[in-house]
């Protein structure tokens, strides 16, 4: 009695054992099991991949061939390299030149020193008609300034006439003149140095929003008016597409300011609503002074000669001769 639990104990010992060692064996068969079918699986999908992929390669390739488009007959097209823009000359540059009937006759004599009838474009703008002259031929063609009564005007101290001649760059724009890129204003006692002009415009965008020209000599006066405005007489450049902007705002921007005295200060104005501000270049010379120009003239900045303007006011550069013989002389 005493020996059978014993060999009880000994069987129940030997069923542990042997479910010790089974169970850890048959997992690992699961494993190998699922890992050769995996294998095999990526083996056969890998194959046939590969066979499409060729076959479709292949139709491809018979495709482009009985189209002609062989990819290795064929060079790449390259795109047109766009051409350089001409550099501004004197053809990219017209001119507005304000002028009255009354002192024509003198002062087309100024005008005729620096203008080049076979290689510049301009207007000049009248008050009213003038009779035909020999010399025409010699000098921009004469266009009469649309009326302006519409317009206000009052201040005490100036003339309606700068009303007229605020508008003569919106005018000039309108007769639809095509390759140009400046606009340049200037009175009829305003001598133009053309090539230096060219020379400072150049260095300018002219499909940017440019308002070019230089304030006065006279401090009085740019107290009086603005250190930041274009004085017209010595003759600003504005630029094409403000022009256009220009032209499109100025009746209504000239309404807002009859009590304004001059034509530039009127430009100025507009200018300031367009948010367009004065790019100074030196060499534009208003000349509010008086006597002699030598001591300007010989302190002159580092700066192309552009225009000098007021000629009647000032004495001729050369002695013993008058403004127009010292303007040939130059």
């Amino acid at each position: 009695m005493k020996n059978k639990p014993k060999v009880e104990e000994n069987f129940l010992w030997d069923q542990n054992m042997k479910n010790h060692f089974t169970i850890p064996w048959a997992f690992p068969k699961l494993v190998v099991s699922s890992i050769l079918l995996i294998s095999v699986l990526c083996i056969f999908y890998t194959l046939s991949f590969s066979n499409v992929s060729n076959s479709s390669n292949q139709e491809l390739k018979i495709i482009k061939t009985i189209h002609g488009i062989d990819q290795d007959i064929i060079p790449p097209v390259s795109s047109p390299k766009p051409k350089p823009q001409e550099k501004t000359g004197l053809q990219h540059i017209v001119f507005g030149i304000a002028a009255s009937a009354r002192l024509w006759d003198h002062r087309k004599n100024y005008i005729k020193l620096w203008w080049k009838p076979q290689e510049m474009r301009g207007i000049v703008w009248l008050d009213k008609a003038v009779e035909n002259g020999d010399d025409d031929h010699l000098l921009p063609p004469i266009k009469i300034s649309r009326d302006t009564s519409e317009f206000k005007y009052m201040n005490p101290k100036g003339h309606r006439s700068a009303i007229r001649i605020s508008r003569i760059v919106s005018e000039t724009l309108r007769l639809g003149l095509e390759d140009v890129r400046w606009f340049v204003m200037g009175d009829d006692d305003t001598f133009f140095v053309p090539d230096n002009l060219v020379r400072v415009l150049s260095k300018y965008d002219h499909n940017q929003f440019y308002y070019i020209g230089s304030s006065s000599e006279s401090h009085l006066q740019n107290i009086n008016f603005s250190y930041g405005m274009a004085y017209g007489g010595g003759g600003f450049a504005i630029s094409y597409p403000l022009a256009k902007a220009l032209e499109k705002m100025q009746d209504r921007c000239i309404q807002r300011y009859p009590r304004l005295y001059g034509s530039d200060d009127r430009i100025h104005a507009c200018m300031a609503e367009l948010g367009v501000p004065l790019t100074k270049e030196r060499g534009f010379h208003q000349y509010d002074v008086y006597g002699s120009l030598l001591g300007l003239l010989g302190a002159h900045p580092v700066a192309p000669l552009v225009s000098i303007h007021h000629l009647d006011m000032v004495q001729p550069i050369f002695p013993n001769v008058n403004m127009v013989q010292a303007l040939q002389h130059q």
